[in-house]
C-alpha cells in the first residue's frame, strides 16, 4: 500500500491485477466511527476510474491516479449512480482527461449524466461488454439496487471483480486494503443505523444475477475489498434483505 497524501492518508493499493483502489479514510471527527471512499483505477490500452469521489476530492484522487499513471491517458470515467461521491467531480477529470467520457448505464445517461457532463456518455446496454485492453467489463443494470433507478454494476471478466458500488458498505476507514473476513455483519448493522437500500422487490431477482458472474473480488466503494466466493455472499446479503 502506497500513501499519496499524509495529511490526508489518501492511499493506494493494486487488489487484483491491474486493478487498483484509492481510499480516502474520513476520521470519527467527522463522521462518526470513521468512513471510507473508495474510487478504483483499471490500467490497461484504455485506463479507467470507476468513481470520481466528491468533488471536493478531487485533488486527493487525482493525485493518487498520477502515482500510477499519467491522469490525461484515462479514457473512462465510470459511475454505478449519479450521487455526488460516485461522479461529484466528472467534470473535473473531463478537463484533464481530454479523450476521456463518462461511461455509466443508459438510464443514468438519459436523465442525469448528458445534462451534466461537460462531453457526452458512453452509454452501455444491459449486458454488454467493453473491452478496454486487458481487462473486459460487462455491465449489468440492477435499478434500485440498493438505490437509483439508474444503477448498474461493471464486472471484470478476466479478474472476476464486481465493481459492486455501495453493496456491503461498511464502517471505518478501510484500512485494510484487501479482507477475507465477514464484511456482510458490518455492513448490515451499519445498514440498520442508516437504512439507504431501496428495498425493490426485484433485489433478490438482481442479486441472484450478480452472482451468477461468480465474483471472486468484490471492490466495495466503502471500506475494504473483499475476497472469496462473491455469489455465496450475495446470496446472504439477499437472505438478508428477505428478512426486512
Amino acid at each position: 500500500m502506497t500513501t499519496t497524501n499524509a495529511e490526508s492518508g489518501t492511499n493506494v493499493h493494486e487488489v487484483a491485477e491491474g486493478i487498483f483502489r484509492i481510499n480516502t479514510p474520513v476520521p470519527p471527527s467527522i463522521i462518526p466511527g470513521g468512513f471510507s471512499f473508495n474510487q478504483y483505477l483499471l490500467v490497461n490500452d484504455e485506463p479507467l476510474l470507476f468513481h470520481t469521489g466528491p468533488r471536493k476530492m478531487f485533488p486527493l484522487v487525482s493525485e493518487a491516479v498520477a502515482s500510477v499513471l499519467p491522469v490525461e491517458s484515462l479514457r473512462h470515467i465510470a459511475l454505478s449512480h449519479f450521487e455526488a461521491d460516485e461522479c461529484g467531480s466528472l467534470n473535473e477529470w473531463l478537463a484533464i482527461a481530454p479523450q476521456a467520457q463518462p461511461l455509466c448505464g443508459r438510464v443514468a445517461a438519459l436523465v442525469s449524466v448528458d445534462d451534466v457532463a461537460d462531453r457526452p456518455a458512453r452509454a452501455l446496454g444491459d449486458g454488454e461488454v467493453l473491452a478496454l485492453g486487458g481487462h473486459s467489463l460487462k455491465w449489468l443494470d440492477a435499478p434500485h439496487l440498493p438505490h437509483g433507478w439508474e444503477t448498474g454494476y461493471l464486472f471484470e471478466e478476466n479478474t472476476r471483480t464486481l465493481l459492486c458500488g455501495d453493496l456491503f458498505t461498511q464502517p471505518g476507514r478501510g484500512e485494510s486494503p484487501v479482507t477475507e473476513d465477514d464484511i456482510l455483519g458490518p455492513s448490515e448493522a451499519f445498514r440498520e443505523k442508516m437504512d439507504y437500500f431501496s428495498h425493490s422487490k426485484n433485489a433478490p431477482a438482481l442479486l441472484e444475477r450478480l452472482a451468477m458472474t461468480e465474483p471472486t473480488t468484490l471492490a466495495c466503494m466503502h471500506g475494504s475489498v473483499w475476497k472469496g466466493d462473491g455469489a455465496a455472499l450475495l446470496g446472504a446479503l439477499s437472505d438478508e434483505l428477505s428478512r426486512d
